[in-house]
């Protein structure tokens, strides 16, 4: 199957974002009880001279439980590894596979990967024309507007309409600007403009509201949410009843205490501490409690338990309650306290 057929007709494409150690496959499987995304990507694959693909991610693939089809995504440089990577990626059941321009995080920049390429657009150059002839798959392209400055987008739109690429995804900020600047809903749109193949829009898509705002601003064929999603489960549903005229749920803040009970069940790990996998709860809950309570008083007091009891017993303490769930935190963005890859 193409990826313009599984486009629907009369909405975006609506894709779970890649999210390094955060939308891995138990987190999958957590989305899909509230519907879930209608495509998703695998944290990213890194590819180096002696690497091998990710047991941990290959088990995402080949144990896929949405239902849904699974891009695997690749990051690194080296080209002979890229080859032979996307050579053994094929073996498994994957819709497409795509190559990561878009992590800002300095340590992947700095080894010249995700992000980081984008100061070497010759190098992404010689990277696309050697992939090209070796996937077989649909093959897509995640990307940032630029390193240093949005302007830099133009010569990196000549690039990518050379290699017969398959889809886009384009984050509308640069490597510089991370999360916290605005989107530069103008360069998606150039993308959507200058390029044949379908662009999906990132960055920001936090409600319903966003979600029609980024689709009128820049007309893109998709939406790819990561940090809206995993703040709030429901919005892939959301978006997908407001398209098609039906009501859309607003949950509560005892609706959100539900989440947040299956997310741990979901994405515990029996084998490691009570504290581990308490530590591990708070890097969804750094979205989740963004917004919820004055003063990010929630999120403060989530961080400072240090086990089960009293992190539940915080939830209760503030989310025992019909309130309605804010849309989006009060700021209208959510702020990354980590980098997660994408």
């Amino acid at each position: 199957m193409t990826i313009r057929e599984l486009i629907p007709a009369n909405r975006p494409l609506l894709i779970l974002a890649p999210m390094q150690d955060v939308t891995d496959l138990p987190f999958w499987r957590v989305m899909q009880r509230f519907s879930g995304a209608d495509l998703y990507y695998t944290e990213y694959f890194r590819v180096h001279r002696d690497s091998t693909p990710d047991r941990h991610i290959l088990k995402g693939i080949d144990e896929n439980p949405t239902g849904r089809p699974v891009i695997a995504q690749m990051i690194g440089e080296h080209i002979p590894a890229l080859i032979r990577t996307a050579g053994l990626l094929q073996r498994h059941k994957i819709a497409g596979i795509d190559f990561n321009l878009g992590c800002p995080a300095p340590v992947v920049c700095r080894k010249h990967a995700g992000g980081g390429l984008l100061r070497h657009p010759e190098r992404i150059d010689e990277i696309l024309r050697a992939l090209r002839p070796v996937i077989e798959v649909p093959f897509t392209v995640k990307t940032r507007i630029g390193y240093d400055a949005s302007e830099e987008f133009d010569r990196l739109l000549e690039i990518f309409a050379r290699h017969r690429l398959d889809a886009f995804t384009v984050h509308g900020r640069t490597v510089r600007e991370l999360y916290r600047a605005r989107v530069h809903y103008d360069r998606i749109r150039q993308a959507v403009e200058q390029l044949d193949a379908p662009v999906f829009a990132n960055g920001n898509v936090l409600s319903v509201a966003t979600a029609r705002e980024t689709v009128a601003l820049t007309g893109a064929a998709g939406l790819m949410i990561g940090r809206g999603a995993v703040r709030n489960p429901w919005l892939f549903q959301q978006i997908r009843d407001d398209a098609e005229g039906r009501p859309v749920f607003q949950p509560t803040l005892r609706d959100l205490r539900g989440y947040i009970d299956a997310l741990y069940a979901g994405t515990r790990v029996p084998e490691i501490s009570e504290a581990a996998n308490v530590a591990k709860l708070k890097k969804y809950m750094n979205f989740i409690g963004q917004g919820v309570g004055p003063d990010n008083a929630f999120l403060d007091a989530i961080r400072r338990a240090p086990l089960e009891r009293e992190f539940f017993d915080i939830c209760d303490r503030f989310l025992n309650s019909d309130t309605p769930f804010p849309a989006e935190p009060a700021t209208g963005a959510l702020i990354c306290t980590r980098s997660t890859g994408q």
